[in-house]
């Protein structure tokens, strides 16, 4: 069996919806998630704040 190398450590915090914080170790500041523009739209969502939708994270992390 292969040596474990990294186990990543992340707590989330649901804020009002949608809104969430994800808390990433070893970082202190959180990633903010949420809702915007047409994904608003789609799901019908009123947010006072818009932030990047965890689809858009996903696709960050894989193009990048």
């Amino acid at each position: 069996m292969s040596k474990l190398i990294y186990t990543s450590r992340v707590r989330i915090h649901q804020d009002k919806r949608p809104l969430r914080r994800a808390y990433i170790e070893p970082f202190k500041d959180p990633v903010h998630f949420g809702m915007h523009g047409a994904i608003k739209d789609f799901y019908g969502v009123e947010s006072e704040e818009e932030h990047p939708a965890t689809l858009d994270y996903i696709v960050a992390g894989v193009g990048g």
